[in-house]
C-alpha cells in the first residue's frame, strides 16, 4: 500500500523535472533566435557587398554557406520548439495532478457538461458531470474518444458483463496507477493535439469511405505522367522544335484537371488536413501506446487490437503525416498558383491519400478506439494513484451493498466523516431520518457516486465495499420548469415514475435496482406524502429493488414493522450546546428523536413566536 504523500512526491518531482525541461528549452530557442538574426544581418551584407563592392569569388560560397547555416537553425529551432511545447505539456500534467491533490480541481476547463442531461437516471442527481463534478475530478483525457469512453464509463445504466469486465478495468487500472511516466507522456502528446480536444470524427468518416473521391486509376496515372512530360519538355526545349507549343498544352490541360477537381480535392483537404485537426500527433500518442511494456489482460488485449487490423497503426500514421506535410505545402500561395499546378500537386496528394484510405482506412476507427479506453482507463488510474486509500470493491454476483467508512470521494479528506453503511439485499430500504443539514442527503449521493464508480471499475471512497450488479436510479435534485408548464411537484412524479418503472421492467442479467430518493414527496401536504411515500417504498421492495430513501416524515418509519426485515431505519442528528448548533454527521441507528427547523429559524433571527398568529 502506497503511503497518501507517494502521489503528491512523484507529481512534486515531475513537475520540478519538466520545468526545468522547459527552461532548458527556452534558454535554447532564445540563443538560436539570435543567431538567426546573426546569420540573416550577414547573409543581408553579403549580399549587398557582392552588388555594389567588387569582392572574390569566394563571396559566393560564403553566401551560400550563410543560407545554408540559416536553413539549419530554422530547422533547429522548429525541433527545439517542439520539444519545449511538449515538456510544457508534461509539465501541465504535473501541475493538474497537484491540483486535484490541492483541492483546486473545480478549476479545470474540462468538466464533462456536454454530457450532461436531466433524463439520466442519476447523473444529473449526483454530479457526475457539470462544474465541481466527479468527471471533472477524474478526467485526464486529452482526446474526444477517450472525453466519451470516460462519461460513459462513469454513467452505466446496467450492469451488463457483470463481474468479468468491471473486474478487467480493475485490473487495467491497477496496472495503469504506478505508471505514471507512461501517463504523463501519453497526456502530454495528447494536449499537443490542441486545446479543444479536436473532433476526428469527419476524418474517420472520410477514412470509412463515406466521401469517396472518383479518381479512378486513369486519372492517378495522368497525375503521375503530366508533370514528368512538363519537367521533360522543359529539359529539352532548346533541342525539340515545337516543344513550346506542346508545353503550352500539357499545362493548360493540367490547369482544366486542376480546375476540375479543386472542389473534391479542397473538401478533402479540409477534413484530413493536419492544420486542421493535428492528425498525425495521433500516431505518436499510439507508438507511446504500443511501446508500452503493460500486464492487465485487458490493456494486454487493447494492444492486440491495434495490431489485430492487419496495419500497424504508429507506422501508418507517419505515413500519413508525410502526406498531409505535403498537402499543407498549398497553403503557401505562391506554392499554390505557380508550382502547384505544373506538378497537379493537390491531386498527386489525393491520390496518395486515397491509397491511405484503401489499404487502412477501415482500421483507424479500432485505433481512435482503443486510444480512447486507455485514456479512460488512465484517468481512473490516475485517480487511484492520488487515493491510495480508496478501496477496489469486491465484486459479488448477488444483490449486495455493504460498505466500511463510505464517504464522498468529492469532499477532501479533513471534511469528509465516513459512516458503514450496508443493504442487505434485495427487497431492502434505508429510511434515513435527521435534523436539517445533518448530513441524508450527502450520505446518498456518497452511496450513489461510489456504485458509479464501482459500476466504472474505479476504486472508491471507502475502506471496503461489497456490491452486486445494481442498476442505479435516483431521484433527489428536482427542477421544475416555468416554460414546459411543469410544477416542482409534477416534475418529481415524473422522476419517481422512472425509478418505479425501472424497478417493474428489469430483465434477467441486468442487475437489482438500487434507488436513491431524497425528502419524497416533499411538493404536498403532509398527509398525502406520508401515504404516498410508504407506497412508493412498498412496491420498490415487493420488486425485489433495494436502496435508501431519506425523509423528515416519522410517519414513515414505521415501515419496519409493516415489512419487518425489509426496512431499516437511522438517522443523523445534531448537538447542542449555548445555543449553538454543530453536527458529527454519523450515522446511527433507529429514528432520529429531534428536528433543529426551528432552531435554526431564530438562528437566523426569524421569531417564531411572534410571527405566530393570535388566538381568538
Amino acid at each position: 500500500m502506497r503511503s497518501p504523500v507517494d502521489a503528491r512526491a512523484s507529481y512534486e518531482r515531475g513537475k520540478a523535472a519538466r520545468a526545468a525541461e522547459v527552461d532548458v528549452h527556452e534558454r535554447r530557442s532564445r540563443t538560436i533566435g539570435m543567431a538567426r538574426l546573426l546569420v540573416a544581418g550577414v547573409a543581408i551584407v553579403l549580399v549587398g557587398s557582392i552588388v555594389w563592392v567588387p569582392l572574390p569569388s569566394s563571396a559566393w560560397w560564403a553566401e551560400a554557406a550563410s543560407v545554408v547555416l540559416f536553413g539549419a537553425l530554422v530547422i533547429t529551432h522548429a525541433q527545439v520548439l517542439r520539444r519545449k511545447e511538449r515538456a510544457e505539456a508534461a509539465l501541465r500534467f504535473h501541475e493538474r495532478g497537484l491540483g486535484r491533490l490541492d483541492g483546486t480541481w473545480t478549476k479545470a476547463p474540462q468538466d464533462g457538461a456536454r454530457f450532461r442531461t436531466t433524463t439520466h437516471p442519476y447523473t444529473d442527481d449526483l454530479d457526475i458531470f457539470g462544474p465541481a463534478s466527479l468527471f471533472q475530478r477524474v478526467d485526464a483525457t486529452e482526446t474526444r474518444f477517450g472525453e466519451e469512453r470516460l462519461a460513459t464509463l462513469l454513467s452505466r445504466t446496467d450492469a451488463a458483463g457483470w463481474p468479468d469486465d468491471v473486474r478487467a478495468r480493475q485490473d487495467a487500472v491497477r496496472d495503469l496507477a504506478p505508471r505514471v511516466a507512461f501517463r504523463e507522456t501519453l497526456s502530454a502528446l495528447g494536449a499537443l493535439l490542441g486545446a479543444e480536444k479536436p473532433d476526428p470524427r469527419p476524418f474517420l468518416e472520410w477514412a470509412e469511405g463515406s466521401m469517396p473521391f472518383p479518381h479512378g486509376p486513369a486519372l492517378a496515372w495522368v497525375a503521375r505522367i503530366l508533370p514528368v512530360v512538363v519537367m521533360v519538355l522543359l529539359a529539352i526545349g532548346p533541342a525539340f522544335h515545337g516543344s513550346r507549343t506542346v508545353l503550352v498544352a500539357v499545362l493548360l490541360v493540367e490547369v482544366a484537371i486542376t480546375l476540375g477537381v479543386r472542389g473534391r480535392v479542397s473538401k478533402i483537404a479540409v477534413i484530413v488536413s493536419s492544420r486542421e485537426a493535428g492528425l498525425v500527433r495521433y500516431g505518436d500518442m499510439l507508438q507511446a501506446l504500443e511501446a508500452e511494456k503493460l500486464d492487465a489482460p485487458l490493456l494486454v488485449e487493447l494492444q492486440k487490437r491495434l495490431a489485430s487490423t492487419g496495419s500497424s497503426a504508429t507506422r501508418e500514421m507517419r505515413a500519413l503525416g508525410r502526406i498531409l506535410g505535403f498537402l499543407d505545402a498549398r497553403h503557401n500561395e505562391v506554392f499554390r498558383f505557380f508550382i502547384g499546378p505544373v506538378l497537379l500537386w493537390d491531386l498527386n496528394c489525393v491520390v496518395a491519400l486515397e491509397r491511405w484510405r484503401g489499404r487502412t482506412g477501415k482500421s483507424v476507427r479500432v485505433w481512435f478506439d482503443v486510444l480512447g479506453e486507455i485514456e479512460a482507463l488512465a484517468s481512473l488510474a490516475g485517480f487511484a494513484f492520488e487515493h491510495p486509500s480508496f478501496a477496489m470493491p469486491e465484486l459479488a454476483v448477488d444483490a449486495a451493498f455493504d460498505a466500511k467508512a463510505l464517504g464522498h470521494p468529492l469532499l477532501p479528506d479533513g471534511r469528509r466523516v465516513d459512516n458503514d453503511v450496508a443493504l442487505a439485499g434485495a427487497g431492502y430500504a434505508l429510511i434515513v431520518t435527521g435534523s436539517n443539514m445533518s448530513g441524508k442527503s450527502t450520505l446518498l449521493r456518497a452511496m450513489g457516486i461510489n456504485a458509479a464508480l464501482a459500476l466504472a471499475g474505479a476504486p472508491v471512497c471507502a475502506t471496503a465495499l461489497r456490491v452486486g450488479p445494481v442498476r442505479l436510479v435516483t431521484s433527489m435534485r428536482v427542477r421544475d420548469s416555468l416554460e414546459e408548464g411543469v410544477s416542482h411537484f409534477y416534475a418529481e412524479l415524473q422522476k419517481l415514475k422512472r425509478v418505479i418503472d425501472l424497478a417493474r421492467g428489469g430483465a434477467p442479467g441486468e442487475g437489482t435496482v438500487l434507488f436513491l430518493l431524497d425528502e419524497i414527496l416533499h411538493g404536498t401536504n403532509s398527509r398525502e406524502r406520508i401515504l404516498g411515500a410508504r407506497a412508493i417504498i412498498r412496491e420498490l421492495i415487493a420488486r425485489e429493488a433495494m436502496g435508501a430513501v431519506s425523509t423528515h416524515d416519522l410517519g414513515i418509519s414505521d415501515l419496519d414493522r409493516e415489512v419487518p426485515g425489509r426496512v431499516e431505519n437511522v438517522h443523523f442528528q445534531e448537538q447542542v450546546e449555548d445555543d449553538k448548533m454543530t453536527f458529527d454527521y454519523h450515522l446511527r441507528r433507529g429514528i432520529v428523536q429531534s428536528s433543529n427547523a426551528l432552531r435554526l429559524m431564530k438562528l437566523v433571527g426569524i421569531d417564531v413566536v411572534s410571527v405566530e398568529p393570535e388566538r381568538d
